[in-house]
Parts: C-alpha cells; structure tokens; sequence
C-alpha cells in the first residue's frame, strides 16, 4: 500500500513534533526548534487571547516575528519578540524594519528564561512541554488578568480559560490560553 506525500507529510511533521524533546541543543537557553506557527493559527491565538489595541504582547522564541508582526498590524497592539538565536534576530529585525513597524514592534535579542515581562498583557509561546515548564517561575509573576496562549503544548498544572483545535493541512494544532489570577 502506496501513502500520498500529502498524507505523509503532516504524520512526519507531527510525529517528529513528539520526538522533540528529546533533542538536545548547543545551549541550554534553547528552548524550542525554530519551527514557525502556522499563520491561522497566529490568528487564532490572538484572537482567543482578546488581544485589544494598545495592549502589550511578547512573544517567547519569536523565530520569523510574525505573532508580533500580526499583533501590530490586525491587533494595533504593541509587541515585543525575543529571539535568542542571533541570526534569526538580525533577519526578524530587519523584517520588521522593512515593513516600517519599528515604532510598534521591539525585538530583543534575549533569553526568555531572563526577560522581564511585567509590561505584558499577553505572551505567545510555541515551545516544548518541558520550556513551559521551565518558564512557569516567570510567567507566574504576571500581572493578574495578563494571558498566556500556547500553541500545541500546555502548561502542566495550569488550567486553560479556552482551548480550541485548529486544522492546518490536515494537521491538529492545539491553542491553550490561560489567564494570571487576581491576588
């Protein structure tokens, strides 16, 4: 029995997504393969944020920007990308430059381990199980009301406020947002 590539592909892609934890990087700041969010599923994870115009958005491990890209253009919102890679740094910020939202969107050549998110209202992450959990010391100190929205991987021991499945050439992605208590 013969599979098509199209039916293939996202069996690779997926099964592959599972394996990666298991890989080891360089440097132990990595917390993700640069592997970029389908743009419907941006969308989707803005919008069940309930990101509003002026609200400040970061986003962990911002590869290609184009959640902080998106959140400035369709959100009116203000966004911060970190990227710890260097050279996907200098070609984000050379994108967003080129597209004259140098006064709306911020990348930071940074570790998210280390970035100070008081100023977020909401943070994307598209990074493995075991990264969220390492980032539950610093998204914990969120103001109350400021969101998180992960895309295919949860924060464990963290309830989500939505879920929702988004289907992406034959492919499941899962959005999980989650909402800081008041204290």
């Amino acid at each position: 029995m013969r599979l098509s590539f199209r039916i293939f592909l996202p069996v690779l892609l997926f099964g592959a997504i599972g394996l990666l934890p298991a890989q080891r990087y360089t440097d132990p700041d990595t917390l993700a393969p640069a592997f970029p969010t389908p743009q419907v599923v941006v969308d989707k994870m803005l919008e069940l944020a309930g990101l509003k115009p002026g609200e400040t958005l970061y986003d962990l491990g911002c590869g290609d920007g184009r959640i902080v890209i998106t959140a400035a253009q369709k959100f009116k919102a203000k966004a911060v990308g970190v990227e710890i890679r260097r050279d996907i740094f200098e070609s984000t910020l050379g994108r967003v430059r080129s597209l004259g939202l140098s006064d709306t969107v911020q990348i930071v050549h940074g570790n998210a381990l280390k970035t100070d998110l008081s100023q977020a209202d909401v943070v994307t992450l598209y990074l493995l199980t075991s990264s969220n959990e390492r980032l539950k010391p610093v998204l914990g100190r969120l103001k109350p009301g400021a969101r998180v929205v992960s895309h295919d991987f949860e924060i464990r021991d963290w309830k989500p406020v939505a879920t929702e499945r988004v289907m992406v050439d034959s492919r499941p992605h899962m959005v999980y947002v989650y909402q800081m208590n008041s204290k």
